[in-house]
């Protein structure tokens, strides 16, 4: 695992040795995923199609549970053996998506719709946001995002004006 930080005094990522208790182990995450051109089942939402590429999903780890809901994603979309409880679910179960990598942030903020409306990726409108006001929390990108998408949390830290421990999970 690589631990980074959200802000330093030359406004660059550095790494950093884990520092975060248990107790906070639970924040926001953005989900990166890579796909084959594909036409899916999702929820009521019905069959949609997703482009090849990648995608980044944003999403909430505040519950009781913490991080341990990106380590379930990991294992879904290894193991591919539970029914899908959420939109991102269709997309873990799925032949054609396979999860390269999660931003793990560190906080006690509700701040995943906030994450969302930040990035800039093209917005899979109504997928993942169905019990807030976002257009969607799933964003499509041509090519490899996860450098953007660090630029894009540190960018975010700094006009929250907060420093955020930023975590990187692989599968």
């Amino acid at each position: 695992m690589e631990f980074l930080h959200g802000r330093t005094e030359s406004g660059l990522l550095r790494r950093l040795q884990p520092s975060y208790s248990q107790d906070m182990d639970k924040g926001a995450y953005i989900l990166i995923l890579k796909n084959d051109e594909c036409r899916i089942q999702v929820g009521a939402q019905g069959q949609r199609t997703f482009s090849a590429g990648w995608h980044a999903y944003v999403g909430s780890a505040l519950g009781p549970g913490g991080f341990s809901r990106v380590m379930r994603h990991f294992r879904l979309n290894r193991d591919k053996n539970k029914s899908p409880r959420w939109h991102i679910d269709s997309l873990l179960l799925s032949p054609y998506f396979q999860v390269v990598l999660a931003c793990c942030i560190h906080t006690e903020e509700r701040i995943e719709c906030h994450l969302a409306r930040h990035m800039t990726g093209t917005v899979i409108v109504g997928f993942g946001s169905s019990d807030c006001t976002c257009k969607g929390h799933l964003f499509y990108y041509p090519s490899d995002p996860h450098e953007y998408i660090l630029r894009n949390i540190q960018s975010f830290a700094e006009k929250e004006r907060n420093a955020f421990q930023i975590e990187v999970r692989t599968p």
